[in-house]
């Protein structure tokens, strides 16, 4: 017989509709076609969620308020930041590569962050708000937008070619880019988005 307090989801992974009853603290329920997890509830995660996104928040400021590498060669120097990067892209006639250098790894991120301050404050709380359904289907659909470890990623090889040919510094901008990126994965996964959207539903009703 079915459980009439069980939630139907689609598993992400393979989109089998399963049916979800309440996971008590500790548990997890997997897809029992993938084993994808659908939904892991731990003690005090969205909490720990909170947590981490305001220290990213702190983080990423950092990190476009310092230096974030310093090249030289050939008794030239060149100090480069965040959004100097893009800036120099659209200088040199390359705007939509600026927009898709910049957006994945500040914009799409602190827009991120700001939705899931927005939404972790109202339900640790448990006080209403308007936009706690809009703020959450906008945090999911950002996600896949976000782009920091593959730009950190990116950044590791780039150092590997580049220190052949000059000298770099590693500023401190780039070390807080490191740890914004630990803290903001940290932050997105510690949110079961399952649990998510029950807290959401309760405290809206």
């Amino acid at each position: 017989m079915p459980n009439p307090t069980a939630q139907r989801t689609a598993c992400i992974e393979c989109d089998l509709l399963v049916s979800v009853a309440d996971v008590a603290e500790g548990q997890r329920a997997t897809c029992p076609r993938c084993g994808h997890v659908l939904t892991s509830i731990s003690e005090d995660g969205h909490t720990r969620s909170l947590a981490f996104a305001l220290a990213a928040v702190l983080l990423l400021l950092m990190s476009n308020a310092f230096p974030f590498l310093e090249l030289k060669a050939s008794g030239l120097e060149k100090v480069m930041t965040l959004p100097n990067s893009a800036v120099e892209l659209y200088r040199d006639g390359y705007a939509t590569l600026a927009v898709l250098v910049l957006g994945p790894i500040i914009g799409i991120p602190s827009l991120m962050l700001a939705t899931l301050v927005a939404l972790l404050v109202p339900l640790r709380q448990r006080r209403p708000a308007p936009w706690l359904v809009p703020a959450g289907r906008f945090l999911f659909f950002l996600n896949p937008w976000s782009m920091v470890e593959v730009f950190l990623i990116g950044v590791l090889v780039s150092l590997v070619k580049i220190g052949a040919m000059a000298t770099v510094v590693i500023g401190i901008s780039f070390w807080a880019y490191v740890g914004f990126a630990i803290c903001f994965t940290a932050a997105l996964s510690n949110l079961d988005r399952l649990r998510l959207w029950r807290e959401i539903e309760a405290c809206q009703t």
